[in-house]
């Protein structure tokens, strides 16, 4: 059983220097965390302009680049937990309530992209709500086994609207739906909605906000003979407009010592095509798909929500191929197995997902 959080009141001061990418402050936070973030000081910028923690004004030049946070100006403070290449950072600003869904030390940092800025943010870290101490698995964690001859049952590759083969069926996840969906928000992956007909100008309007470009639909595809059950998409800690992780989800007809088997297919997007089928603008992915089976891994592990990452080589594995769009993508063949931490090993299913 999860003790319960206590409230802490004590404040921890950093500061935060305007020429380094990232500050570790050292301050561990744990899901269940509730915390306030203040921040006060200048910043000197390029071409003799300054600014606050809420950083220097967009201006319509400015909006063409993309910086950590595209929410923020030059020289703003944001934030982001742990250190790891898919921890996403967030705007703090001058003063930020947190809520905490994650484990990790919480890094500072000044939004630039390599910028000369010189200065300091001196920054206050208060403590409303502690969590409870994540439990650590115990060492004879009992599993449900997916096995190689359930994997096999699962088709390799998916199909559009037409029956076209498209993206590998390249991870699967073992777990019930509110659980799979949870640990998916607490990684910060958005839920996205299959494409309505005015995708492409939607695209449009929004080619100038990353959070708005998460949330553009994504096309129907098919698995055991269904839509997918869920589209859901990731940004990049610094990408243009046009790059997204995103992957779909079908939960499978068949169960694994009683648990639900939830199988995806995820691609990486790193710009824009032309669809072989109907000449139109499609976009383009990263043939090396394996890199986005894994990119899904590590997020999902950096939530403290999964138990175990396997591999399964099936009998028959999908290496080389093309999507329903015509583009190429390449693969080991391997199907990732992300099995999901039982709720009374792990505190931060206790608690809603951001």
């Amino acid at each position: 059983m999860c003790a319960l959080a206590v409230a802490q009141t004590a404040s921890q001061q950093v500061d935060v220097p305007g020429n380094k990418a990232w500050t570790d402050t050292g301050i561990d936070l744990r899901p269940g965390d509730s915390l306030v973030i203040s921040s006060e000081g200048k910043m000197e910028l390029p071409q003799g302009k300054s600014c606050g923690p809420e950083g220097q004004p967009r201006g319509f030049l400015d909006l063409l680049r993309s910086y950590p946070v595209n929410s923020g100006g030059l020289g703003a403070l944001i934030g982001r937990i742990g250190s790891s290449d898919v921890a996403q950072p967030f705007l703090v600003g001058a003063r930020k309530e947190l809520q905490v869904m994650r484990p990790g030390h919480l890094f500072l940092g000044i939004n630039q992209l390599g910028e000369s800025i010189e200065g300091n943010f001196h920054v206050t870290v208060e403590f409303t709500t502690r969590g409870a101490e994540p439990a650590k698995a115990p060492k004879d964690l009992k599993l449900p086994e997916l096995t190689k001859d359930i994997v096999d049952r699962i088709p390799r590759r998916v199909s559009d609207i037409q029956g076209n083969a498209g993206d590998n069926t390249n991870f699967v996840i073992v777990g019930n739906e509110q659980k799979v969906l949870q640990a998916f928000e607490a990684a910060g992956w958005v839920k996205v909605d299959r494409a309505p007909a005015d995708a492409v100008l939607h695209g449009i309007l929004a080619v100038l906000s990353k959070e708005a470009y998460l949330e553009l639909p994504m096309s129907t595809l098919t698995l055991f003979g269904r839509p997918q059950d869920y589209g859901l998409a990731h940004a990049e800690p610094i990408a243009v407009v046009a790059q997204r992780h995103h992957l779909r989800l079908w939960k499978a007809p068949t169960q694994v010592e009683g648990q639900e088997l939830w199988v995806g297919a995820a691609t990486h997007d790193i710009g824009f095509d032309r669809d072989q089928r109907n000449g139109k603008v499609t976009h383009k992915i990263d043939g090396a798909i394996d890199d986005e089976r894994d990119y899904v891994g590590k997020t999902l592990e950096e939530t403290g929500l999964v138990a175990k990452l396997a591999y399964i080589v099936p009998s028959h594995p999908s290496k080389e191929a093309r999507t329903a769009t015509g583009g190429t993508f390449h693969s080991d063949g391997r199907v990732l197995v992300i099995a999901l931490m039982p709720a009374a090993s792990v505190s931060a299913s206790d608690h809603p997902a951001r």
